[in-house]
């Protein structure tokens, strides 16, 4: 107990409040960090630390780099003695030393760029501040307080890099009220603008996919705010080590590189991307195109076991898709030769070691440590070499890395045999590289500045670093995000395949599914899954979200690119006595919102097909208001009026055609409702779908006790043969999006022919009402 206020005493002596003391104590590293900063200080510092010291010990503590760990007396020192008495010259001289890790500090340099004994006076602030004023007074004067005052204080910030933050903004305040008076409502308004109507610009669809408002938030624009290092700055990073020849290996690094971003996309060719690799491919080619640097498509090809050239094919394909062309296009075999080197070279370090323990004795958090971890160095690597010579059976030998994994796993398998042709390599080898082992080299051999990838892989970093480094090589920086996960779906390669293998599935394309081909299949425009990602942001935080969430963005996108049509589903025949001639061309515009977007024309007749929705013998309810025998209804872009005189009904009682009277507009009572149809149609086939599984997690066992496949939707796919689509449809071409008016949004199927139209149903006009 004496000793627990000892401690919350000496933290309360800096400057804690009592409460926030108690929340410091309960983090067992930083407290303790704390206490020796406090003692050390102390030591500088007989007479007592001041509030204002204590509060930049307190940033110290917090906010010290590893990197600079050691110099932590060093900067006490400094702060105790006044030396450093602001956080803007504590932050000086902190990036000083991060930026100058090797030998002894240059005492000279360090003290002028940390701004040690420099003062500013009121007097200099005043006169700085004036001047800034002076060059953006006009603008002042114009927009008055709706002006960005922040800018006044960067600039002045600029000329004074020393001066206290406060200091500025009290004499910026000061100054600006001198200049345009007290900020009442009459002074705060902003300076009203002359409003001229300007013609009207004629928008091409191209120009219209991102609406004006959303134009500031992109990709491009996510990424540049995002605080990662900048190229050959890698040793700022939290967790990196620096070795002796750090500052040699990043220097080289530089020479190659110069100075460019350099991040990869590296998928396993085993299986198809899907809606997550979609945020992967967002963030890994986003993030180098917002700072002027390449991607690579890597294809992490270490498992020959699984590989198909499909795969390979269709996630270059979707890549591409999705708006991004790599910079190279590399795959981990192009680097066996160097791996397996690398390999030997572990093992001649005694870092590595062959290990004959079977991967049922390997399973478990905590599996028995290997025997043969202390073997002798020459006989790991005989071993080895016959390995790579097929002298062993497949599962008799591993190559095992001495490295404890920040999870706790010891040892992680380096290199396994399989006696399996490589699609690339053929029979070259019967030993294969584990990701463990390969993907950090692999970033290294390509000069990668930022390993980004997801944040199941943050306990694989300090293996990461711990390799390049036991290897002495250029060691690049990884960063974790959180992963997208999407409600109502599965994303498993094996889960998949069961689908598929269970006929619930055709491929892996199925419309119901979310992996990129499928998505595209159904329609869904790349601009929408950008617009998603960004939405999502990058952060740690793992995503778990409900397609509806993407559905908007789709309804957004679609809206302003696919083409209005007309369309009918479940057709009834309609006989229209007509005082004109007909057939005849009528005028449909493209977009109805903006007409300057293009029309198509459309067979207008005395027989046309309407949904059958659309039609009622009797009136239901007041609600309804399309046709009925007694409610005429308007027909879409006709310019005609139809009125029931009468019903045929074959033997069974059906409706088979109605009979009507058509009334030009003009002269007819306005009606209630105007409906879509079609005359001289085209049949097609139209695809409707719903959402797979019934459940948000299908495979939790609380949720689907008896498993995903028990969790299908039976009606998530609902097939019409002979839907109709008026005559401007025959050209389509594959992926070609439309809307169907009053229907939904649809795009046409790889299955449509000539002579068989397929569309999809992409996604409904408005959010379903009943879908959470």
């Amino acid at each position: 107990m004496d000793k627990d206020m000892n401690v919350l005493n000496k933290l309360i002596s800096i400057g804690l409040s009592e409460n926030k003391a108690k929340e410091t104590a309960k983090n067992e590293k930083l407290c303790n960090q704390l206490i020796d900063i406090i003692n050390l200080a102390s030591k500088y510092s007989p007479k007592g630390i001041s509030k204002s010291t204590g509060n930049l010990l307190y940033k110290i503590g917090t906010s010290i780099k590893p990197q600079i760990q050691s110099k932590t007396e060093f900067l006490v020192q400094y702060i105790a003695e006044e030396k450093l008495n602001t956080e803007v010259k504590v932050n000086a001289a902190m990036k000083y030393l991060l930026d100058h890790t090797e030998g002894k500090v240059d005492i000279k340099c360090f003290e002028v760029s940390s701004g040690v004994g420099v003062t500013v006076s009121p007097e200099e602030i005043e006169k700085v501040v004036e001047k800034v004023i002076a060059n953006h007074k006009d603008e002042l004067l114009e927009k008055r307080y709706s002006f960005n005052m922040g800018l006044l204080m960067a600039k002045a910030r600029d000329e004074l890099p020393f001066a206290d933050g406060k200091w500025i903004k009290n004499e910026v305040d000061l100054q600006v009220l001198d200049l345009l008076g007290p900020k009442d409502s009459a002074n705060n308004q902003k300076p009203a603008k002359n409003k001229v109507k300007e013609k009207k610009k004629e928008v091409t669809p191209s120009e219209s996919e991102i609406p004006k408002e959303e134009e500031a938030r992109t990709i491009t624009s996510v990424m540049k705010k995002l605080n990662f290092h900048k190229p050959g700055e890698n040793y700022k990073t939290d967790g990196y080590i620096i070795t002796p020849n750090t500052m040699n290996l990043l220097k080289k690094h530089l020479e190659e590189t110069k100075g460019q971003v350099r991040t990869r996309f590296p998928p396993e060719p085993n299986g198809i991307l899907h809606i997550g690799h979609a945020k992967a491919v967002n963030i890994n080619f986003g993030y180098a195109q917002a700072h002027d640097g390449i991607c690579i498509l890597r294809f992490d090809d270490t498992n020959p076991e699984k590989e198909e050239e499909k795969f390979f094919n269709e996630i270059l394909e979707m890549v591409r898709w999705l708006g991004y062309e790599p910079a190279m296009i590399t795959h981990s075999s192009d680097y066996f030769d160097q791996l397996y080197e690398y390999a030997c070279t572990l093992i001649k370090k005694d870092l590595a070691y062959v290990c004959h323990q079977k991967q049922e004795e390997l399973k478990g958090f905590n599996p028995p440590p290997s025997p043969w971890r202390n073997r002798p160095v020459e006989e790991s690597l005989q071993l080895f070499q016959d390995m790579k010579h097929g002298k062993i059976g497949e599962g008799e030998a591993t190559l095992r890395m001495k490295v404890t994994l920040e999870e706790g796993k010891q040892d992680p398998v380096a290199y396994r045999i399989k006696f399996l042709p490589h699609h690339r390599t053929g029979d070259k080898w019967c030993i294969y590289p584990t990701y463990d082992f390969t993907h950090c080299l692999c970033d290294s051999i390509e000069n990668i500045t930022h390993s980004l990838c997801t944040k199941e892989f943050q306990s694989r970093r300090s293996s990461y670093y711990w390799l390049c480094n036991a290897l002495d090589i250029y060691c690049p920086v990884q960063w974790e995000y959180g992963r997208l996960n999407m409600n109502y779906t599965v994303i498993s390669k094996r889960k998949i395949l069961k689908l598929i293998s269970e006929g619930i599935l055709r491929d892996w394309d199925d419309p119901r599914l979310f992996t990129l081909t499928a998505l595209r299949r159904r329609g869904v425009p790349h601009e929408a899954i950008q617009k998603f990602c960004v939405e999502l942001g990058v952060t740690g935080a793992q995503s778990v979200v409900d397609p509806l969430m993407l559905e908007a963005h789709v309804r957004d996108v679609l809206n302003n690119t696919a083409r209005r049509t007309m369309a009918v589903l479940e057709p009834l025949k309609i006989r229209i006595s007509l005082q004109c001639k007909t057939p005849m061309l009528v005028d449909v515009p493209d977009f109805p919102a903006d007409p300057s977007r293009g029309h198509h024309k459309v067979v207008f007749s005395d027989v046309i097909y309407i949904d059958q929705s659309d039609f009622r013998e009797i009136l239901p309810n007041n609600q309804y208001k399309r046709l009925t025998i007694g409610q005429p209804v308007g027909l879409r872009h006709a310019g005609y009026v139809i009125s029931v005189t009468e019903v045929i009904k074959d033997e069974s009682n059906k409706i088979i055609e109605v009979r009507t009277i058509g009334t030009p507009v003009a002269v007819s009572k306005r009606p209630k409702a105007f409906i879509h149809w079609v005359a001289e149609p085209i049949t097609c086939e139209v695809r409707l779908y719903e959402r797979l599984f019934n459940h948000k997690n299908p495979e939790d066992p609380k949720e689907v006790p008896g498993g995903f496949i028990t969790d299908c939707n039976p009606n998530s796919l609902r097939i019409i043969k002979d839907a109709m689509v008026d005559q401007s449809m025959k050209d389509v071409q594959i992926y070609d999006k439309f809307q169907f008016e009053r229907v939904g949004f649809f795009s046409a199927d790889p299955d449509s022919t000539p002579e068989n139209l397929v569309f999809n149903q992409t996604v409904t006009l408005k959010e379903d009402a009943g879908k959470e």
